[in-house]
């Protein structure tokens, strides 16, 4: 399947084999640059110099030999660092639908996290997207320590498929040279759309609305390669977009089972102009009894506690039916409910340290 643009091609062309492209030498010249797809620069600031990717290095790492996880790794919001905390080199799902923050929160993380290097995937974006999630969301700062890569909507599905491939290439060379390394990648339902392209157009069955068998087979092929190594580690947060919020719908059912995690993005939370929009009900970290002390883990349990029990009874107290001193569980959750909201909204440029998060959330519940 074609690379680039078929215009001018026709039967009779002379055919040459080429080589896979070399990918960009890692080191500090790649930091603050853009890429495309084959790993070329994308942002006209010059050449890069290349080397060959060694064998074996599209391999996840051998499952005995991955370091555990036990480190957490700070992000800087605080509902994520408390509520849904993230090990070094753990892997989690955005699960989110369109227009509801997840661009943002991501340039959130990638200004705010405690990582070495950010690699971050742009893979199937709108070409309006990228130079302004480039300069408004990601910024300067967040820039300076970033390589990314880019592959817009109206590129072949091969390239889009490649994108998210060299994206994950570049974070596992950072990784072999034992740095801690923040993978963020938008978006894996725009990958497997990628691949159900190819799949129909190579003459593969349609299955579950319209996804091939090998959408399904691909998706473990790259998420597999991220997380803890010998060495390093690529700690990697996936977008996945969510057709018709349905949080169940084939790509995010697939990939919620591979992944560490998942936090997922509320569209009635962002109508109430409550950013970042992360419902904390319904995002989970698997990890979170490895990263967490048992104060911190009882700290937000019970903060927990008090967010289900008043979401049971939200209609109760907004129509005034519940009578204050009926239920003390209820009272207290009612009582919280406030600072807890307070605690979970965040300004864009606001960075809390992790520390920080939980000696809030203490004080809060406490």
């Amino acid at each position: 399947m074609p690379l680039g643009e078929t215009a001018g091609l026709h039967a009779g062309c002379e055919v040459a084999a080429a080589d896979r492209p070399p990918l960009p030498l890692i080191g500090p010249r790649l930091l603050g640059r853009v890429l495309d797809a084959m790993g070329k620069p994308y942002d006209g600031l010059g050449l890069l110099p290349t080397a060959r990717a060694e064998k074996g290095s599209a391999r996840p790492p051998h499952p005995m030999r991955r370091q555990r996880i036990h480190d957490a790794f700070a992000t800087g919001v605080r509902a994520i660092d408390s509520f849904i905390p993230f090990g070094r080199g753990q892997r989690l799902g955005l699960f989110a639908g369109s227009g509801v923050g997840k661009s943002t929160l991501m340039g959130m993380i990638a200004r705010g996290a405690e990582a070495d290097v950010v690699v971050i995937g742009l893979v199937g974006e709108r070409g309006r997207e990228v130079r302004e999630f480039i300069e408004k969301d990601l910024g300067p700062e967040g820039l300076a320590r970033s390589v990314v890569v880019v592959a817009t909507s109206d590129t072949p599905a091969p390239l889009r498929l490649r994108a998210a491939f060299t994206a994950t290439s570049i974070a596992e060379a950072y990784r072999d040279e034992g740095k801690n390394v923040l993978l963020l990648m938008d978006s894996v339902t725009r990958f497997a759309m990628a691949q159900r392209e190819i799949g129909l157009a190579v003459g593969e069955p349609p299955a579950t609305r319209g996804y091939t068998p090998s959408v399904f087979a691909m998706l473990p092929r790259l998420l597999e390669r991220s997380g803890a190594g010998e060495n390093g580690s690529i700690t990697a947060l996936y977008t996945v977009l969510v057709e018709g919020d349905d949080m169940n719908e084939p790509v995010a059912d697939a990939v919620r089972g591979i992944l560490d995690g998942h936090i997922v993005l509320s569209r009635a939370l962002a109508h109430a102009n409550h950013y970042p929009a992360i419902d904390v009900l319904e995002s989970i970290s698997r990890l979170n009894r490895d990263v967490c002390t048992p104060e911190e883990i009882d700290t937000v349990a019970r903060a927990r506690e008090h967010l289900a029990i008043f979401r049971r009874n939200e209609d109760l107290v907004t129509i005034g039916a519940y009578q204050k001193g009926t239920n003390a569980s209820l009272d207290r959750a009612v009582s919280l409910h406030e600072p807890l909201k307070g605690f979970l909204r965040q300004g864009v440029h606001e960075h809390v340290p992790r520390e920080t998060s939980f000696g809030l959330l203490k004080k809060i519940v406490s």
